[in-house]
């Protein structure tokens, strides 16, 4: 994939929220996990981030205290199972 130099892409996320196990009938959750907030594109992680909360408004609305950016380098993706 070739990188536009005007839009670096970001991923969002947090250490914040629960996830619970598929099938799982208990209520606590047994796998620490990271939340993906959402995704957005810009020439730096502010910006990306500020275009994140124009086009998701309803994140304003959340509790989330921290959210982290982390810049997609590639689109390469491997996929691994249990």
């Amino acid at each position: 994939m070739k990188k536009n130099v005007l839009c670096n892409e970001y991923i969002y996320i947090t250490f914040e929220g629960f996830t619970f196990q598929p099938n799982s009938e208990s209520d606590v959750s047994v796998i620490e996990n990271m939340q993906a907030v959402g995704f957005a594109c810009a020439k730096d992680k502010k910006e990306a981030f500020e275009n994140l909360l124009i086009n998701s408004s309803y994140l304003k609305d959340t509790v989330f205290n921290e959210i982290i950016a982390l810049e997609f380098l590639n689109r390469e993706e491997d996929v691994f199972t249990i």
